[in-house]
């Protein structure tokens, strides 16, 4: 059986890859053997900037990532929020909706008269430190965010529904 793994894992790379949906997604973590199913961890690595979601020991997906500032340790899930959106970072936009002032630290920036702030979305967080997680981004092809590690969305969407509540988290340089 390990040697077929790196076939099996290939094509359940391809399936998703083409198809975008996440029932295929379950379909393929769903028939995993038996020694690669369980509770899941995720190691995200910032000399990398890839994640990884681990089960029984074994690779069971991966993401590239853009991570933000050099903070390391161990952590687990504490919260999930599918729509979730910053509370420091966005857009103050007006009535009209309209952007005034772009990409803002509402800690910082001040707001414009007459507009009101929008956070960035987030979608499918995995908060593992006040403030901090994985979530859908942008990548840029560097470390660039404020902290939050961001990945693409289909590989969001895996890891978020790959987690749960307590699920551990490992961030390594």
């Amino acid at each position: 059986m390990m040697n077929r793994l790196p076939q099996f894992c290939a094509l359940g790379a391809t399936l998703t890859a083409l198809s975008g949906c996440g029932t295929v997604t379950g379909m393929i973590t769903s028939n995993l053997p038996e020694s690669h199913s369980g509770r899941p961890s995720i190691v995200v690595s910032l000399r990398k900037q890839e994640a990884y979601i681990y089960r029984a020991g074994y690779i069971t997906a991966s993401s590239r990532i853009s991570s933000g500032r050099e903070g390391y340790g161990r952590f687990h899930v504490i919260r999930k929020d599918e729509d979730h959106r910053s509370s420091l970072y966005g857009d103050y936009i007006d009535s009209s909706g309209r952007i005034v002032k772009a990409n803002v630290d509402s800690s910082r920036d001040s707001r414009p008269p007459h507009s009101h702030f929008v956070g960035t979305p987030m979608r499918y967080f995995l908060e593992f430190s006040p403030g901090y997680g994985l979530h859908q981004g942008y990548l840029p092809g560097v470390p660039a965010s404020h902290g939050c590690i961001r990945m693409p969305h289909w590989k969001a969407r895996q890891f978020y529904d790959a987690a749960h509540i307590g699920t551990p988290v490992v961030v390594k340089l």
